[in-house]
């Protein structure tokens, strides 16, 4: 086994994350660069000071994935779910069951956590949460970010649910316990039923006007009757009556 590849299985021992599912030229060049930096020789002692030194873990998760999501993004659109969407599906069922879809590195879900924990003990919060991307949602389980990830959270939200290592902040295990992370393929895989809300936001634009059409099906089907779909401050849905909609607030739809 070559210095790379015991790397490699010592990554995924330790993080879940598994650096053989990207370009391995690409992130032996990377890391490479990252440890010589450092002061490293090699893979293997790159590794053991990894064990020691958290600054430099956490550097090196950031250097292995780019990370995109931030807490609380479009910081006005949480603002309506939490003080118009939630309170009226509270008024139907006081347990909700609600999916973030395609939840990439975590952030999206914690912030539903974090929303839903005004309104109800934790030990009554679930968000169930998919991805595609195994390595996403390993380094969503992990829980840390850095600090661009939380520059929309109030500072109150922030002292309570985060707590500073060094320049990032890990989500408390609190928080973490309220979400179940899933693989899940939105194109193939079926879809659970009986959802109060469904978030899916800054995802659909990626996909083609068929798969549109046949994910707005599937999400309808997917709500109980009058639970709500929130999608991203792009994905506006022009006609929402083909698909068993009607708008609620902006980008924010009801199954009728």
């Amino acid at each position: 086994m070559s210095d790379y590849q015991q790397f490699i299985a010592n990554v995924k021992r330790k993080t879940g994350i598994d650096l053989a599912l990207y370009k391995e030229a690409q992130m032996k060049r990377r890391l490479t660069s990252l440890y010589e930096k450092k002061g490293f020789k090699n893979f293997d002692e790159f590794f053991r000071a990894m064990n020691h030194d958290q600054a430099l873990y956490h550097e090196f998760l950031d250097r292995m994935t780019i990370n995109v999501s931030e807490f609380f993004r479009n910081a006005k659109r949480w603002e309506v779910l939490e003080k118009k969407i939630i309170p009226k599906l509270l008024e139907k069922n006081k347990r909700l069951k609600v999916w973030s879809a395609a939840c990439s590195t975590g952030e999206e879900p914690y912030t539903l956590a974090i929303i839903l924990s005004k309104f109800m003990p934790l030990s009554q919060v679930s968000v169930l949460a998919t991805d595609i991307d195994d390595n996403a949602m390993a380094r969503a389980k992990l829980g840390i970010y850095m600090e661009r990830s939380l520059q929309e959270v109030p500072e109150d939200v922030k002292k309570k649910f985060f707590v500073k290592e060094g320049s990032h902040y890990k989500i408390i295990d609190d928080i973490k316990r309220t979400v179940t992370f899933k693989k899940h393929n939105l194109l193939s895989d079926p879809f659970d039923t009986n959802f109060d809300l469904i978030v899916c936001r800054n995802v659909l634009i990626y996909f083609t006007e068929e798969a549109k059409h046949e994910l707005y099906l599937k999400f309808n089907r997917a709500l109980r009757s009058g639970g709500i779909f929130f999608v991203g401050s792009t994905e506006q849905i022009f006609n929402p009556t083909v698909y068993g909609f009607e708008v609620e607030d902006t980008f924010f739809y009801r199954k009728m």
